[in-house]
This record gives C-alpha cells, sequence and structure tokens, in this order.
C-alpha cells in the first residue's frame, strides 16, 4: 500500500511520496529498509508508481534502457511513451494484463503520478493520461489526501507545503502510509517561459 501525491502552485510542481510497505500482515518501514523511496527519476521528471511492490523496481530497470521512449511533455506524448512501455511489460517483464474480461484493453496494472517540468499527470492502468491543474493522490490514503489539500490549498502559498498536508494526512489515517516521506520539486517551463517573455517585453521596452 502507498501513497503518491503531485501538486502544483506558483510556477513550481512538487511530486511526494510516503515510505511504508507492507508484506502480508507485516508493516515495513524505512527504518528496516534501505530502498524505501518508492518515486522514479527519469531525466527530469519523476514516477510514482502504485499498485505491485515490484513496479518501482520495473520502471527503474525499464528506463535504464537509453533507447525506450521517454517523453512526459504532456497527456499525448506520456500516452505514447506509457503504450511503447506496457508491450516490455508483457514481453520482457511477464506483467499479467488481465484484470477483467470486460476490460476493452489490456491493464499494465498500476496507477503513475507523473511530475515533469511540463505539469503534473496521472496514468491509469489502461493508459489514459489525465493533466491536473491543482493537485492529486493515487493509493491507498489517496482520500484523505486530496480532502487535506483541498482545505489548505488557498491558503498556502508552496506546492511542497500543500503535498506535505496531504501527505501526513494519508500517514495519520490511512494503515498503508507511513511517515517519512520522499519528496522531490522543479520549476514548470510554462512559467520559466512567461518569466522570460516578460524579461524580453521590458528590454524592449514594451
Amino acid at each position: 500500500m502507498t501513497t503518491i501525491i503531485v501538486a502544483k502552485k506558483a510556477g513550481r510542481a512538487v511530486i511526494c511520496a510516503d515510505s511504508l510497505a507492507s508484506y502480508g500482515g507485516a508493516r515495513e518501514t524505512s527504518t528496516y529498509i534501505e530502498n524505501s523511496d518508492k518515486l522514479v527519476q527519469v531525466d527530469g521528471a519523476f514516477l510514482g508508481p502504485t499498485g505491485p511492490a515490484s513496479m518501482q523496481l520495473v520502471l527503474t530497470g525499464y528506463f535504464k534502457d537509453p533507447d525506450v521512449l521517454r517523453e512526459f511533455n504532456g497527456p499525448l506524448s506520456i500516452f505514447e511513451t506509457v503504450r511503447e512501455m506496457h508491450r516490455a511489460l508483457c514481453d520482457e517483464y511477464t506483467l499479467n494484463p488481465r484484470e477483467d474480461a470486460s476490460d476493452p484493453f489490456e491493464s499494465s496494472q498500476t496507477e503513475i503520478l507523473v511530475c515533469s517540468p511540463a505539469g503534473i499527470f496521472g496514468v491509469y492502468p489502461l493508459r489514459s493520461v489525465q493533466e491536473y491543474t491543482r493537485f492529486y493522490a493515487f493509493g491507498s490514503g489517496a482520500e484523505y489526501a486530496m480532502g487535506a489539500m483541498h482545505a489548505v490549498f488557498e491558503y498556502l502559498d508552496r506546492p511542497e507545503d500543500i503535498a506535505i498536508a496531504g501527505l501526513e494526512a494519508a500517514a495519520t489515517f490511512d494503515e498503508g502510509s507511513g511517515l517519512p516521506y520522499t519528496l522531490h520539486s522543479l520549476d514548470l517551463e510554462v512559467s520559466l517561459k512567461r518569466a522570460r517573455s516578460h524579461g524580453n517585453r521590458r528590454m524592449n521596452g514594451a
């Protein structure tokens, strides 16, 4: 079980994850587990998978190949990246792609939150992709995290603080999530472009 969070505000984007793992009825905290970081860095983007515990290792191994597609610039480019990845998950990582016989497509058996300079996104098991305007959460503590972030979004200026509020709520109320957390933040490209454009206008006397 896990909780992964993304948030963006004031030209910055953040991804945050808890560190608790479970094996059967056992809770495995970062005090005893060295590799408790659930986030995967792929060039300038960060991925936060939920689902099977092995998915973090699978993504790390898959994106080590310099020849695989690794575009996270928007919903369409992310879709193409995960569409190509799904084929490898089935062929090379022995993924079982069946969840429900009525599903129109094979399942990738995971949800992934993406934080990149282009924004914050969510990838669903059938590879649909959504772009979020403020924040989102996946995992067992998602409902607690979403409620907390909704409550503080208008009052906090930093996306880091918004994400931490969500993660701490999940760690408090969800038995499958626990502290400490891992957090990464980055500047959004849109904000950087706007800043450069504004600077150019001022230099030109506009």
